[in-house]
């Protein structure tokens, strides 16, 4: 029995229980659904009740409804392509939009923009959905709206989205930084290693994409030891090699994540939603980082700027800071 087959099954398994647990199931059903289950998991070799064997066999953050999901919307995508085609219609090569539709489309993008600032994304998302209807030929709103899509969470039409971008323009760079990143933050990181390759093969000096690649490639080559373990012992996902206590780390993980909107700052909550982070925070709080970090004297300056007015320093200038880059 492959591994593979093993984790098709823990997920399978994973998303009958849950069908009973959450009420999907009628209750008269439930007891025969219970015997299959058990039923399956041993003719596969897979006892959900073994937590040693969960963590090794599950595609967590992923689930078998999420996997599934971008299946049937990649399908959906696909035959609507060919539907346009065989009718004599392109989706490659939309109709070009008017001088007036090209303006209004600006219009809608730079409004989505100013809502991605302040972090109203479900607008932010209309706003480019306007856009794209007004110029389906730009791929500049299909990666806004997916870096919107990826802000609040929704992974998966973030990869629709950045595909789409790529299939407009697969030379537009930014598109497989979004796929690369969404691919990532829904556990699958052979899919955001591909993307990332497939960006700096256009852009080779792109230090977000090389770090990207890089922390993604570490996840590949660790994943069977990770899932062995307890996230708590799990290794550093930090190409740095730091352990994933220091800040070199968390500088290596902030690039990669990157600013989701139109500049400034990363946007907190797709940090906190990406699983390289939320383990780095638990490692740094753990062996004593927090503590060292608030008495380096890189961050008491810091903290002595946005008291004075002067506002936070950039991103790049917190990235080329020595004194914690050395923490």
């Amino acid at each position: 029995m492959s591994e593979k087959q093993q984790r098709l099954v823990l997920s399978i398994i994973q998303f009958l229980n849950q069908s009973i647990k959450d009420g999907t199931i009628r209750e008269e059903d439930k007891e025969s659904l219970e015997v299959a289950v058990q039923c399956i998991g041993e003719a596969f070799g897979v006892d959900p009740a073994d937590q040693e064997q969960v963590n090794r066999l599950s595609v967590k953050p992923a689930t078998l409804q999420t996997i599934f999901e971008v299946y049937l919307k990649t399908k959906d995508k696909i035959d609507s392509n060919a539907v346009q085609t065989a009718s004599g219609t392109s989706s490659a090569t939309p109709a070009s939009p008017s001088t007036e539709d090209k303006a209004a489309a600006e219009r809608s993008k730079q409004e989505g923009n100013a809502l991605m600032n302040s972090k109203q994304y479900d607008k932010a998302i209309n706003a480019y959905t306007e856009a794209i209807g007004l110029d389906p030929s730009n791929p500049v709103y299909f990666s806004n709206r997916a870096a919107a899509h990826s802000s609040k969470g929704d992974h998966l039409s973030a990869v629709v989205d950045a595909e789409r971008a790529i299939e407009l323009d697969p030379k537009f760079v930014r598109g497989y930084s979004r796929l690369g990143h969404a691919h990532y933050c829904i556990g699958d990181y052979a899919g955001a290693a591909t993307a990332y390759r497939r960006g700096l093969d256009l852009e080779p000096k792109n230090s977000a994409m090389k770090t990207g690649l890089q922390n993604s490639e570490a996840r590949i080559a660790s994943d069977g030891a990770d899932n062995a373990r307890s996230p708590a012992a799990a290794p550093s996902d930090s190409p740095s090699g730091d352990g994933g206590g220091g800040l070199g780390g968390l500088a290596d993980t902030l690039r990669n994540i990157g600013s989701t909107g139109a500049g400034g700052m990363p946007d907190l909550a797709s940090m906190m939603n990406n699983p390289a982070m939320m383990q780095m925070a638990q490692q740094m709080m753990a062996n004593g980082g927090l503590e060292r970090l608030m008495s380096n004297p890189a961050v008491t300056n810091m903290m002595n700027r946005l008291n004075d007015g002067d506002g936070l320093p950039s991103m790049q200038e917190l990235m080329e800071n020595p004194g914690l880059r050395d923490l």
